[in-house]
């Protein structure tokens, strides 16, 4: 072999090396999922009825509305489907660093959130509330009376915004469980939780001594929720908004909520 020959030769052998990196590279959103077969979802478990833990024939499981649209989604792929249960503010992260194929777990797509995901269509919308002590509800009955009081949120979630931004005169607590913000509710640490409805439905079903405050709070798109996954994942959006689409038509993501609510009262 010529030296010209052996040049051209070895040339064409790496371009084809730097377009088989190049294919791999770009190998990302639904061809992965579909290649390595399953689908890896990253959900924070303590937020029933879309996400929490009981236990099923002996094993601690996570369950919810959420849990069902992922395997909704595995189905329409072809795949099988993988939780990963992580604290709210990991989950997005998770998406992120590659440990999880998408995020499903109650989040809002925000302005800030979108410059660094993909977000599906919205599945579920909901009027974010403050849960009070049925003992303080005649001295909280507006959000001028919560000035100088403490109120818990979860951190990282869109009700942190919301009560920064709409119990203003209150002194916000930032908390990585739900449950943690329930439980400082109810030692007296702060004086009330914002939360969305349906959550906020399951914690006062399940605590006599707490209620839904009648106050009103300012929702907008951004109280809905939606799925989130990596940039340029266009391929697999359109799928998950497929799915999507066919489950708000049959009001299946509502029953799913109501049915996994009931659930919920159980797993307690």
């Amino acid at each position: 072999m010529t030296l010209k020959k052996l040049g051209l030769t070895l040339m064409a052998l790496t371009l084809l090396v730097t377009l088989a990196a190049c294919g791999t590279s770009s190998k990302n959103g639904l061809s992965k999922i579909k290649d390595k077969g399953t689908l890896t979802v990253a959900v924070s478990p303590d937020y029933a009825p879309f996400e929490f833990q009981m236990l099923k024939d002996g094993k601690n499981v996570v369950v919810g509305s959420d849990i069902d649209l992922a395997n909704e989604i595995g189905k329409a792929l072809g795949v099988k489907v993988k939780i990963q249960a992580m604290d709210f503010n990991n989950v997005l992260a998770s998406v992120t660093s590659g440990k999880a194929d998408i995020a499903i777990s109650g989040i809002s797509a925000d302005a800030e959130r979108k410059k660094a995901y993909d977000f599906s269509d919205s599945y579920y919308s909901a009027q974010n509330v403050i849960v009070v002590k049925k003992a303080n509800q005649d001295k909280l009955k507006t959000l001028a009376e919560f000035k100088g009081q403490k109120v818990a949120a979860q951190k990282g979630s869109v009700q942190e915004k919301v009560a920064t931004e709409q119990v203003k005169d209150a002194s916000l607590v930032a908390l990585i469980k739900t449950g943690q913000a329930i439980n400082e509710l109810k030692n007296g640490t702060v004086e009330g939780v914002v939360l969305e409805g349906p959550i906020a439905k399951s914690y006062v079903s399940a605590n006599s001594d707490l209620m839904i405050s009648d106050i009103k709070l300012d929702s907008s798109d951004t109280d809905s929720y939606c799925v989130a996954m990596p940039k340029k994942s266009d391929a697999l959006k359109k799928e998950i908004d497929q799915v999507i689409k066919k489950l708000k038509a049959t009001d299946a993501v509502n029953k799913s909520v109501e049915k996994n609510f009931e659930l919920a009262q159980t797993a307690k």
